[in-house]
């Protein structure tokens, strides 16, 4: 694709995207109150729409090798780019993730993420916080809903190998759930001003099973989420 052809890609995806986004957001809030499902399969399709920003406006493919499983798991996603974040929903059957507390701070989308089920990560809470941070995940998890964390706890250039934040083997031990790995490359075409027409791979790693000790789950979530790291 020529550096002209991208350039007015993106002078589309941008408008598009952020313009429907608010309309969106704005009927997910008029919905929340009196109809859950509804409310739900609005931000379905903020996230699809979002996806189709993507793949149909940037032409970036998204792809999967392997597939989610059912029932309640606990999702390790690399992070790379908000794509994988704003994708969820698409990806996943109505996923709870565990996101930064200061982004439920954000007009419209904090309220509309908290109805969803997203989980606030205080990181400097104390031991209260975390324990009532623990009782509403297990509570989502027992609705079936699988949970979401980015266990490198912020993005990472895509090639670099960054550390698991302490509390996700803490979050492991205390939901007592298998963890499902996951590995994405988005940052090449989507963590950048110019997005790109790359393709956005998601691979599945093999089930985790529960009860493993810290150094073992964080071996093994490390090598699967790094997967794709050797592809640009």
């Amino acid at each position: 694709m020529s550096r002209a052809l991208l350039i007015m890609r993106n002078f589309a995806f941008y408008p598009v995207f952020y313009l429907g986004s608010i309309v969106i957001t704005l009927t997910a809030l008029a919905v929340a109150p009196f109809n859950t499902p509804k409310f739900r399969k609005v931000v379905w399709f903020w996230s699809r729409f979002h996806r189709w920003c993507v793949t149909d406006i940037l032409r970036a493919p998204v792809r999967l090798e392997g597939r989610p499983i059912n029932g309640p798991v606990l999702y390790a996603i690399r992070h790379e780019s908000f794509f994988e974040a704003i994708d969820m929903p698409c990806l996943l059957d109505t996923p709870s993730v565990f996101a930064k507390q200061e982004l439920f701070t954000i007009p419209g989308w904090g309220p509309a993420a908290r109805a969803y089920g997203l989980v606030p990560v205080a990181r400097d809470a104390g031991a209260r916080a975390l324990m009532a941070m623990i009782r509403e995940a297990r509570g989502l998890a027992a609705e079936g809903r699988p949970l979401v964390i980015f266990p490198e706890g912020s993005r990472v250039e895509h090639g670099v190998r960054a550390p698991l934040r302490s509390g996700f083997a803490g979050l492991y031990k205390a939901l007592k759930l298998p963890v499902v790995p996951v590995a994405v490359n988005s940052g090449p075409a989507y963590h950048r001003f110019w997005k790109e027409a790359r393709p956005i791979t998601y691979r599945f790693g093999e089930t985790i099973p529960a009860g493993l000790d810290r150094a073992e789950i964080e071996r093994r979530v490390t090598e699967a989420i790094n997967a794709l790291n050797d592809r640009p």
